[in-house]
C-alpha cells in the first residue's frame, strides 16, 4: 500500500510487527530463564520453541529489508521494551517459593500463631543476636503471598529484621489451604517436576 511516495507498510506496518514480535519473544525469553532457574523441565522448552520461531521471523524480515533503518530501530526497540514486559509478567505470575527468615527482639509468640492460624508452616528457634537474645522465625511461602506476610510482620513487629530468598527446591512445604486452585495446580506441577529428575 503506498499513500503518494511514502509506503505505509515498509516504514510503519512492518517495523510495527517486528517491535510487536520482539516484545513477545523476548518476553517469552525471561519467562523461559525464570523457570530454568526453577528447574522445571517441563514448560522450559515449549517456551523456548516458540521463543527462537518468533525470534527466527523477526530476523526474516529484518534481513529482507536491509536498508529500512526503521525495521532496526523497531527490532532494538522490541528488545528493550520486552525486557520490562518480562519482568512485569514475571513478577505478576510470581511462581515459585521462597523462604522468609525474620529476626525479632521481643515476644514473637503471636506472630507466630499468626502465620499459623493463616496456614504458614512455621519453625522458630532461639538466636544470640549483637545486643542480646533474639526469636529467628522461618516460613516457606509462595512468591505471591510475600506481601501478605509481610503485612503480618509490620503489624505484629514493625520494626522486625527480615530477609528473603528464592528456593529453587523443597521436598514438602506447609502451604496456606486457601490457596487459589492455580496455586496448588503449580505446587504439584513443581513437585513432580522435581520427581522426574
Amino acid at each position: 500500500m503506498h499513500f503518494g511516495e511514502f509506503d505505509l507498510f515498509t516504514w510503519v506496518i512492518l517495523p510495527l510487527m517486528i517491535f510487536c514480535a520482539r516484545i513477545i519473544d523476548v518476553s517469552i525469553g525471561t519467562i523461559r530463564i525464570v523457570f530454568i532457574s526453577r528447574g522445571n523441565k517441563l514448560v522450559a522448552p515449549i517456551l523456548g520453541f516458540f521463543e527462537v520461531l518468533i525470534w527466527l521471523i523477526a530476523v526474516s524480515q529484518i534481513l529482507q529489508n536491509l536498508h529500512n533503518a526503521a525495521c532496526y530501530v523497531a527490532f532494538a526497540g522490541g528488545f528493550a521494551t520486552g525486557n520490562y514486559v518480562g519482568m512485569v509478567i514475571e513478577q505478576k505470575l510470581a511462581f515459585g517459593l521462597q523462604v522468609v527468615r525474620v529476626i525479632v527482639r521481643n515476644n514473637a509468640d503471636k506472630l507466630v500463631e499468626r502465620l499459623k492460624r493463616d496456614g504458614y508452616g512455621v519453625t522458630h528457634v532461639d538466636g544470640q543476636g549483637s545486643t542480646g537474645p533474639v526469636k529467628v522465625i522461618f516460613t516457606l511461602i509462595q512468591r505471591k503471598k510475600l506481601a501478605a506476610v509481610q503485612a503480618i510482620i509490620h503489624r505484629y513487629h514493625p520494626k522486625a529484621f527480615y530477609t528473603v530468598e528464592d528456593v529453587q527446591m523443597a521436598s514438602e512445604a506447609i502451604l496456606p489451604l486457601a490457596a487459589p486452585a492455580t496455586s496448588r495446580m503449580y505446587w504439584q506441577m513443581f513437585k513432580m517436576d522435581r520427581k522426574r529428575k
